[in-house]
């Protein structure tokens, strides 16, 4: 009898290694090559180079739009200093998801004032502090699968927003283009008050059901390239749509962010574990073992948005400083692109010395910022890029 519990103590004891030894191997990633690596890192660079490049170019014409200084009289007022030629009443500009342009109108873009400015971090905080707390308590599935709907609308839209210029080019004057007009309205008479007004025309129908091809592959995949598809879209829109007043807000928004960030990541581990907890195109991801593994690698390199968004606004509203200089030279946007790619490396190279995540804006802020400061300070136009 003792042999036989003995017997069976031992096959208890071996099914359970074994149980162990797989679940190890399961959790085990494929470790990463100095190639892989490279690839990897090399390919989050370009990712976050090419929504400021681009939403940078984007976010002039969209301020010259908003406040009316285009004219379609002035054709090199209408070159993109990226070598694009555009219009504002052309068609590729137009519709639901493109840009509306109101001949001299004389609106004034929404801005970003210092007081917003000096919020925003503390604002950030909580609002980081929060999604922690929610995930402790709550099941990490059911709220990923909010964020997965929730993400999954607003990539659409803001998919098609990028796609639309490009879409209408494509779409020749054959194409049976018909514009709808939808009208919700409340009351009636002088208490008449509009809850909906939309125009938009088939091409606008075409650049939506791109996007929700895009966004069903990512609602059921989660494939990390629809993943950055959509983490794209939101940089360019980002960069593009979310502009500063004064190169000082910009000095006091990154300033501010430079010290969230070293706080977060450095002081607790907030930060690191909302971005691992979090599944949402809110960071673009690209594969350390993708040599190894192919499309369906899964050891994952990663940047933050904010990491683009952020500094992209401030280079972008350097574009826009160039642009108001009439100089035909784009000195400090060319100067805080160059600081950019090299505050990235530099957050490269120690993440990888130290073995630890490192807050970005650690390094990004200061060659941002300081970069283009010690330029005009050269140039004798500091107190102008103040003004």
């Amino acid at each position: 009898m003792a042999d036989v519990e003995e017997s069976v103590s031992e096959t208890i004891q071996q099914i359970n290694e074994t149980l162990n030894e797989t679940a190890t191997n399961a959790t085990v990633r494929t470790p990463s090559t100095p190639e892989g690596m490279a690839i990897a890192y090399g390919s989050l660079v370009v990712m976050a180079l090419v929504p400021i490049f681009f939403g940078a170019f984007r976010s002039v014409r969209y301020h010259k739009e908003q406040k009316g200084f285009s004219s379609m009289h002035e054709v090199d007022a209408n070159r993109d200093p990226s070598g694009v030629n555009y219009s504002p009443t052309d068609d590729r500009y137009g519709g639901m998801f493109g840009m509306h342009v109101v001949e001299d109108s004389g609106e004034t873009p929404e801005m970003m004032s210092s007081k917003d400015a000096a919020m925003f971090p503390i604002i950030a905080s909580g609002t980081l502090l929060g999604i922690y707390i929610v995930f402790q308590i709550f099941s990490k599935e059911y709220i990923n699968l909010l964020l997965t709907i929730y993400f999954f609308f607003l990539g659409v839209l803001a998919l098609a927003h990028i796609i639309s210029p490009g879409v209408r080019k494509l779409l020749t004057e054959s194409f049976p283009n018909v514009p709808y007009h939808i009208i919700l309205t409340k009351g009636s008479g002088e208490e008449k008050e509009d809850l909906m007004n939309y125009e938009f025309d088939r091409k606008d129908l075409v650049c939506l059901a791109v996007s929700s091809a895009f966004g069903l592959w990512y609602l059921l995949k989660k494939h990390w390239i629809a993943n950055n598809v959509f983490g794209l879209a939101f940089a360019v829109n980002g960069v593009e749509l979310l502009q500063l007043n004064t190169v000082m807000t910009g000095c006091i928004l990154l300033g501010g962010l430079f010290v969230y960030d070293i706080f977060w990541v450095f002081a607790t581990d907030v930060m690191v574990s909302v971005a691992k907890s979090f599944e949402a195109p809110i960071k673009l991801v690209f594969p350390q073992d993708l040599l190894e593994k192919g499309l369906d690698a899964s050891n994952f390199a990663m940047l933050g948005l904010g990491d683009i968004v952020i500094p992209g606004i401030f280079i972008a509203l350097l574009l826009r400083f160039d642009v108001s200089l009439n100089k035909n030279t784009r000195t400090y946007f060319t100067t805080s692109f160059i600081a950019y790619i090299l505050g990235l490396f530099a957050t490269i190279f120690v993440m990888h010395v130290f073995k630890h995540a490192q807050p970005a804006l650690l390094y990004l802020v200061p060659a941002c910022i300081g970069l283009p400061l010690f330029v005009a300070l050269v140039k004798g136009e500091l107190t102008i890029m103040f003004q």
